[in-house]
């Protein structure tokens, strides 16, 4: 008694620990935590925050550089001695005399320096913040679309889950009509009224359900597995159920079929085109001159984080870079080819999503059409076999022809679900299309 009731334990922590592993989920939990921890998603965020980054190095173009620095020298340098005396202001007359002049002694100098440059007039720089500009938008846009994709691969991940339970359940009643029509016809053997081959047809059958019905549900396990991995959560012993189950109809709708230019990947298609154009731009304004402000306070002494002496330098300097053995022509040049090649694969991109749109259209055609004959052949299969089933039991059915109606039946109830899907998925991948 006590064994008894120790494998009833066992049993009851079994299934426990199976019904922990199986979890239940909605579509809108799905769609909420993939938002906030699929991979995909963090590499574009990461994405555009580096370009946000290389944007705001361009902040450069209008704001100072400053540098502070501390400098202690040790010299016996006639000039450098010289000059460190006069930058301290303790030079005297005898600091004249050519043998002091020319053979200095040792001498220690600690400089100070703070210096400011400001950039005043920089046109191509200009171009190049709008340039980096468009490139973090491009960044954004890119991001905002790769969330619209997973929450269509999330929703057909979603579909598939439920398409692999529902094969479940098909395949298990499947399993048991096969199971009621053995015993039959296993009766039928016993009194002699059928031969041993219809047994054994019988049989095969049974087997091969199950093995389908394994799969089935080796489907469902693949199906969760491609949802954790969606959401970057474990994959070992987890499976997922989800609490709608998938319709056996569908519903038709009106959808707008027309590319807009609005939609996130061709307008980041557009923003990074314009990004190359701006990049042209600064490179043909690298040819003009640029202007900057600079400025430096100095303090000296003999002695180190002193301050005796004081002064400064205040100035602007004009430079223009006339010509650099050809190299500011070759990267515009390359900056046009750039500029030029993104434009046409803007347009390449373009005519490739509006094939694309017109190809899913006919799709939806197609896949409503096929829904509505498969379950027209899938309600024929079961009335067949309601038929049949009812002619073997009075003994006017071959065993062979009950178990072609079974199958018949079985099949044609998975094609119209696997339909169901193909639509709604359709449905949901034309939407993506002109969203």
């Amino acid at each position: 008694m006590k064994k008894i009731n120790l494998i009833i334990v066992l049993g009851l922590v079994s299934i426990s620990a199976l019904a922990q592993d199986t979890l239940r989920i909605s579509k809108n939990d799905l769609l909420q935590k993939v938002t906030e921890n699929n991979l995909q998603i963090k590499v574009a965020e990461k994405s555009f925050q580096s370009a946000k980054a290389d944007y705001r190095q361009s902040n450069a173009l209008f704001l100072p550089n400053i540098n502070v620095s501390h400098t202690g020298i040790v010299t016996t340098n006639p000039l450098m001695a010289f000059g460190s005396k006069l930058n301290q202001e303790i030079l005297t007359a005898s600091d004249f005399n050519p043998a002091l002049l020319n053979n200095p002694d040792k001498t220690q100098n600690f400089a100070t320096k703070i210096e400011v440059q400001q950039p005043l007039i920089n046109l191509d720089g200009l171009y190049g913040r709008q340039a980096a500009r468009a490139k973090m938008d491009a960044f954004q846009l890119q991001t905002e679309r790769t969330k619209e994709y997973l929450e269509l691969e999330v929703s057909k991940a979603y579909m598939q889950l439920q398409l692999a339970y529902k094969a479940v359940k098909v395949l298990e009643k499947a399993n048991s009509t096969a199971q009621g029509n053995l015993k039959l016809v296993e009766n039928y053997f016993k009194n002699g009224m059928l031969q041993k081959t219809d047994l054994l047809n019988v049989q095969v059958r049974v087997n091969e359900i199950a093995n389908q019905l394994q799969y089935a549900k080796s489907n469902v396990q693949n199906a969760s597995d491609y949802l954790a991995f969606l959401l970057n959560e474990d994959m070992s012993g987890k499976t997922y159920k989800p609490v709608e189950a998938l319709d056996n109809a569908i519903v038709i709708e009106s959808i707008n079929t027309t590319l807009s230019d609005s939609r996130k990947d061709i307008q980041a298609m557009q923003k990074s085109a314009e990004a190359y154009q701006k990049m042209f731009q600064s490179s043909k304004f690298g040819f003009l001159p640029r202007l900057n402000a600079f400025g430096s306070y100095e303090l000296y002494d003999q002695h180190v984080f002193q301050t005796s002496a004081k002064g400064y330098v205040v100035g602007a300097q004009l430079s223009w870079n006339v010509f650099d053995g050809y190299k500011n022509i070759g990267k515009t040049q390359k900056a046009k080819a750039d500029f030029e090649k993104a434009t046409v694969e803007t347009e390449q991109y373009k005519k490739q999503s509006q094939l694309e749109l017109n190809k899913t259209n006919r799709q939806l055609l197609d896949a409503e059409n096929k829904v509505n004959l498969s379950k027209l052949a899938f309600e024929q299969s079961q009335e067949a076999f309601r038929i049949r089933q009812n002619r073997f039991t009075q003994g006017l059915e071959k065993t062979t022809d009950l178990l072609m109606a079974e199958t018949q039946m079985a099949q044609k109830e998975l094609e119209h679900l696997q339909a169901v899907f193909e639509y709604n998925f359709t449905k949901q991948y034309l939407q993506f299309l002109t969203k």
